[in-house]
């Protein structure tokens, strides 16, 4: 469902990180934003406290997060902890090398695009996946994470010189809720036996060893789950189920929701949350 995105009362937050990677695509956002909404406020939060100050103390501003993924899941993260995501519509105006999310949502990728979109366009409630440690998962949620090195890694790992790398080590620690170490270790390799529960139905057990588990929020309510059973000879077949709950328990297992990687942990709950959270996009 899409509703009109009248306010022009905007709060833009402007990512540091962004602001580090491609400062001319922030200033030509900001500019677009400014000319289009009259008392724009432009915030340019240095570390995780002033990032969370801006989004709670907004008032009746909309907010508008230039950032990459990342950010976006952050924002998002802080909203649905503080229970504000109802009453809020969220505006994203990709910059950085993390926007695959972005993409996949139907954000426009170029600067002037995106915020043209904040200005015109309409708000789109989509579903929530909300995991039993209040984690959230926007996009897709995958197991074991796809790829040995993610954003999470990249930002938290190495970096000791780099003052940039230093500030997004602190947002990530202090806007994503904290999870079990050994984030920055290689995922596991070969089948993991894992047993996967939708609605309380087992959909694989332990005795099935599996390739991969994925898990999509949809638009009615259900998550839409996709398990790949190892093979032995021939191609094994997916095996797929929606529901609202998704219980995914066995060994010890990472698994990547987003940008961020997650785990180890011997057992996690994912709960759909219909239409819980809104981004503005272009009008249909």
């Amino acid at each position: 469902m899409a509703t009109s995105a009248t306010s022009d009362q905007l709060l833009v937050v402007i990512d540091p990180v962004a602001r580090r990677t491609d400062g001319e695509s922030v200033r030509i956002a900001k500019d677009v934003l400014s000319a289009g909404a009259s008392g724009t406020k432009v915030c340019l939060p240095e570390g995780p406290e002033e990032f969370a100050r801006a989004l709670v103390r907004r008032g009746s501003r909309r907010p508008v997060v230039i950032g990459d993924d990342r950010a976006l899941v952050r924002a998002v993260g802080l909203l649905h902890r503080q229970r504000e995501l109802a009453d809020c519509a969220l505006s994203l105006v990709p910059v950085g090398s993390a926007l695959s999310l972005a993409r996949s949502l139907g954000v426009p990728m170029g600067a002037v695009a995106a915020a043209r979109a904040v200005l015109d366009g309409a708000e789109r409630r989509m579903d929530l996946l909300v995991d039993d440690s209040d984690g959230v998962v926007l996009g897709t949620l995958r197991i074991p994470p796809v790829g040995g090195v993610t954003p999470l890694r990249e930002v938290t790992a190495g970096g000791a010189g780099h003052p940039w790398l230093r500030t997004c080590r602190s947002l990530v620690r202090t806007l994503v809720p904290a999870r079990p170490s050994g984030i920055v270790s290689a995922p596991e390799a070969g089948p993991a036996r894992l047993r996967v529960e939708v609605d309380g139905e087992t959909l694989v057990d332990l005795g099935q060893p599996v390739e991969g588990v994925s898990v999509v929020p949809g638009v009615s309510g259900t998550a839409r789950v996709e398990v790949r059973p190892a093979s032995v000879g021939a191609e094994a077949s997916p095996l797929s189920a929606e529901g609202r709950t998704v219980t995914v328990s066995g060994a010890h297992f990472r698994y990547r929701a987003d940008a961020v990687v997650s785990g180890p942990v011997r057992t996690r709950t994912w709960v759909v949350w219909e239409a819980a959270w809104g981004l503005v996009l272009p009008a249909r």
